[in-house]
């Protein structure tokens, strides 16, 4: 689960990591009133508009704009607020700004200049162990940097079991080049930030930049945080600050039926029990010279209504040309499966592309059987290779 940046900044400020302070607003007099106010809390005379939206690269696509008055703060906030944002990592179609983050300016002259840099904490699952990836060159993407200069780009792995240690802060420290009192910061602000990150149960922190002001001070200019949906039951008021506006709209309705849903780029709808299956699935339609349109476990319950669901929220996908049934009959019953495919079916109505299904285990060739008695343009498979190779010859 993602948060958004006022959030993020906000649970970190929980676990003394030193941020850019600022307040949401959804509308430009709303945007005027805070800013007054964070004026008169920070001191600051120039204030950051920043666009509130689950993608990062919003500063390229106009999302983040400074405001050197409150005239500006409304002129900004009213350009932003409503616009159709369009990042690197949108979809094509950008995602709609409904709020808006107004922040200080921390970019102030002082006795040393500013200097940023990149800092993230998340799982190495190979290696088995939390890892700190941090780098000279904050402000940039981190994918470019990798590619162009990987020497600048540092891993610190952490053991879970033991958890970050001083010295690892203080590597981390020196290698960024810090010195005086901003190496003091940011040994403090790293190991506050992993505290943070383990607290929570989180998957992803990302901080960039991570400014060290013209003062030696070390803050999080942004915040990119996400949550590991596995560990969201212990933290209910976590899971409170989930925006479904952000989320994609299949997806949030699978999720509120019980299914697991992933939309993908293909043509071939994929509808599976079991993520072990779902997986060797979608390898099988790659094998086959095709390529799956989503990831779609229904679970152990294949029932009639269940099915229905599934086809509807597949067919909502325009790409999908065909969609392949694969369900192994373990704990439910092949035949019953058949029948529920046939009962959706029909309750569906006429199904605009063909529907391959393949059905193995428990009363599988029962199952085949309903499945060929119906009179509906549905095709059985026995072999999942047979299925593959079948879609594609339909599709084609």
């Amino acid at each position: 689960m993602n948060l958004h940046e006022y959030q993020g900044k906000a649970l970190l400020s929980g676990f003394g990591v030193r941020t850019q302070r600022g307040i949401v607003a959804h509308t430009p007099d709303e945007a005027v009133e805070v800013a007054k106010k964070l004026a008169e809390e920070t001191g600051t005379q120039w204030f950051v508009v920043k666009a509130q939206i689950h993608a990062g690269g919003r500063g390229k696509g106009g999302g983040v704009k400074l405001a050197k008055s409150l005239d500006e703060v409304r002129e900004k906030a009213s350009a932003i607020l409503g616009m159709q944002l369009i990042t690197p990592q949108t979809p094509p179609e950008g995602k709609k700004v409904h709020m808006i983050y107004i922040a200080e300016d921390v970019y102030y002259p002082g006795p040393s200049e500013t200097k940023e840099y990149y800092m993230s904490v998340l799982l190495d699952r190979q290696k088995g162990q939390n890892t700190v990836v941090y780098s000279t060159e904050g402000g940039m993407d981190i994918e470019e940097v990798a590619e162009h200069t990987p020497e600048r780009i540092f891993k610190e792995l952490v053991d879970p079991t033991v958890g970050l240690q001083p010295f690892q802060a203080r590597k981390i420290a020196t290698n960024l080049g810090c010195t005086g009192g901003a190496f003091k910061e940011m040994v403090a602000f790293v190991q506050s930030l992993y505290t943070a990150y383990v607290s929570i149960d989180a998957s992803l922190f990302e901080i960039n930049p991570v400014l060290k002001t013209s003062d030696d001070k070390i803050i999080a200019v942004d915040a990119k945080v996400s949550l590991d949906d596995n560990g969201l039951f212990r933290h209910p008021e976590l899971a409170a600050l989930r925006d479904l506006r952000e989320e994609d709209a299949t997806e949030v309705e699978a999720g509120e039926a019980g299914l697991n849903f992933v939309k993908l780029d293909g043509t071939v709808g994929c509808m599976v029990n079991g993520a072990g299956l779902a997986m060797a699935t979608m390898d099988i339609i790659k094998m086959a010279g095709g390529s799956p349109a989503n990831f779609l476990d229904v679970g152990g319950t294949a029932d009639a209504k269940r099915v229905e669901t599934a086809f509807r929220i597949i067919l909502q996908d325009p790409n999908v040309k065909a969609i392949l049934v694969n369900i192994f009959g373990g704990i439910v019953r092949c035949d019953r499966v058949a029948q529920g495919i046939v009962d959706a079916y029909r309750s569906i109505g006429e199904i605009p592309v063909p529907i391959i299904v393949r059905l193995q285990g428990t009363n599988a060739e029962e199952a085949k059987a309903l499945i060929d008695n119906s009179g509906l343009t549905v095709y059985s498979a026995i072999a999942l290779k047979e299925a593959a190779d079948l879609v594609q010859t339909l599709v084609k």
